[in-house]
């Protein structure tokens, strides 16, 4: 099985860290798409992972900048960060035939949400999500798995990723249901020490995670706050609540409902401890922001459902003029 990642970050490292480790008799033929100091990086040393339980080792794979060096792929991991998939997608593109499996393992609501989730926002298209069209142009939604991660990783360095906590990955077709091709790719999955689900209904799995980091990660990235922080502040948690019940509302009329109340759902976060979120620690690191997958499309679902979300706008609004005083959002996007 030919399997290539693009976006060797904290994410993507993992992927490749565990699959680069299953043995040879699993047959896994390894490689990514990297640029800058991260390419040189792979090229000179591969990738120095080290896993849960403290082991390092340097893992061999494929890497380039050119997708014909590696050629057809029969598995693609999409791990990138959202602002930077619609410059990927061509590169993407040109790993793909007809049967290759694109698995996208990114946080938010993907370009591909509503094709096939049928009721009142049945392939809808999201212009904040892909401005342009060129997402869904270079990889069909026919060929996609959502994915939803449910592990944490640090890469200190380029090609260097470590300090995995957690090991759960949810993968399941747009169009619902339990595919020859899902399970597949979660057995090999799997054998790598992911603990994996095939869900027969992936837009309620990325609609519940959403729910829980839609707010702790602009409210973290506008305080510079931690999670526990933001949940101690009375005032702040209760905002980061009202956020909530309007996407809870929006999620109830798209068939993802959430039976959970807020004050649970910060439960489960506080069992977290403090942590510091991924847009915080890309604003501290410079690095755009991945605000649109996150907050901006659920605000405009509910402008297309016409749905009012006061709170939601509000945390929109100043995350994004925080992010374009900073530089780390575009000015030209509405």
């Amino acid at each position: 099985m030919k399997i290539a990642v693009v976006g060797l970050g904290a994410v993507g490292g993992a992927f490749a860290g565990l699959l680069g480790t299953l043995p040879s008799s699993k047959n896994i033929q390894l490689s990514a798409i990297a640029r800058g100091k991260a390419l040189t990086a792979l090229q000179t040393q591969g990738l120095v992972w080290t896993d849960a339980s403290g082991q390092t080792r340097q893992v061999a794979l494929t890497a380039s900048d050119d997708p014909a060096d590696l050629g057809p792929q029969d598995v693609v991991i999409v791990a990138v960060k959202g602002p930077s998939l619609a410059d990927v997608a061509p590169t993407i593109q040109k790993l793909l035939t007809p049967h290759t499996v694109v698995l996208v393992a990114m946080n938010g609501v993907p370009w591909w949400f509503f094709d096939g989730l049928g009721g009142a926002c049945d392939g809808l298209k999201l212009s904040v999500l892909d401005p342009q069209g060129m997402i869904a142009k270079c990889i069909p939604t026919s060929q996609v798995l959502g994915c939803v991660v449910h592990f944490s990783a640090q890469s200190p360095s380029a090609g260097v990723v470590q300090n995995m906590k957690g090991n759960q990955l949810i993968i399941g077709e747009p169009a619902g249901g339990v595919s020859a091709r899902a399970q597949t790719l979660a057995d090999c999955l799997s054998a790598a020490g992911f603990d994996v689900k095939v869900s027969s209904r992936i837009q309620q799995d990325i609609w519940f995670k959403l729910w829980g980091n839609m707010t702790m990660n602009p409210v973290s990235a506008l305080t510079g706050a931690p999670c526990d922080q933001i949940l101690d502040d009375d005032l702040v948690r209760s905002f980061c609540s009202a956020v909530m019940l309007e996407a809870q509302a929006i999620g109830a009329h798209i068939g993802c409902d959430i039976a959970q109340a807020p004050e649970d759902r910060h439960a489960v976060t506080r069992k977290l401890g403090s942590f510091k979120t991924s847009m915080l620690q890309d604003v501290e690191h410079d690095r755009q922001i991945e605000l649109d997958t996150l907050l901006g499309a659920v605000r405009a679902i509910g402008q297309h459902l016409q749905m009012p979300t006061p709170s939601i706008d509000a945390l929109y609004g100043l995350t994004r003029l925080m992010a374009r005083t900073r530089g780390l959002y575009p000015k030209d996007v509405a």
